[in-house]
């Protein structure tokens, strides 16, 4: 049997890994992704952050089923096909979903990261939070630019002249807007770390 350097070897096989400090800071802290979110929200004191933080965790989800679904669609769709097209197509899809989820969730995987590891202010989570949220509009505003000429309404109201506007841009105008958030949002990390 091999020495447990970390911890003793309890009869099951468990390694016991003994306390250090406050028993609690297990308990408290998080494992991954998915348990970063909660963490985030007991531990930030700022109202804003915690409203982001469930909102990006339930556009994150939307975002990977959307993207799921499209790869079965993709899938019924190729069944036939050559095998290389449909393999890039796939890798493509996952790049993409990659590129709209890795900043909607940044904001609250570093916010558990400063909580965990030192004390954070409520500046700092305030800020990654409307930083997110500038994100989340961006994502709009480039859904919008991008929309299909035969899918685009009669821009009409209040906000006609912004929707015509946006409806007139290039397509590959669309890039700018998420791209300008997460610029956005690295200079927010950057001034209130």
């Amino acid at each position: 049997m091999n020495d447990a350097t970390d911890g003793e070897v309890a009869a099951n096989g468990e390694v016991a890994i003994p306390a250090s400090g406050d028993e609690s800071d297990a308990e408290d802290s998080y494992g991954g992704i998915l348990t970063a979110f909660p963490y985030a929200i007991r531990a930030s004191d700022s109202r804003v952050f915690q409203t982001y933080a469930g909102i990006s965790a339930v556009f994150a989800a939307g975002i990977v089923l959307l993207f799921a679904f499209a790869i079965v669609v993709l899938l019924g769709a190729s069944a036939g096909a050559p095998g290389g097209s449909f393999t890039f197509s796939r890798a493509f899809f996952l790049f993409l979903m990659l590129l709209v989820v890795a900043p909607l969730v940044t904001p609250v995987l570093l916010v558990a990261r400063r909580h965990r590891r030192t004390s954070s202010d409520v500046r700092y989570d305030r800020g990654l939070a409307l930083a997110g949220y500038g994100f989340l509009a961006a994502l709009y505003v480039s859904l919008v630019i991008s929309t299909p000429a035969e899918l685009q309404e009669d821009p009409s109201g209040p906000l006609g002249a912004i929707a015509e506007l946006l409806y007139g841009l290039p397509t590959l105008v669309a890039v700018v807007p998420p791209v300008a958030a997460v610029v956005v949002m690295y200079l927010a990390q950057r001034r209130f770390r």
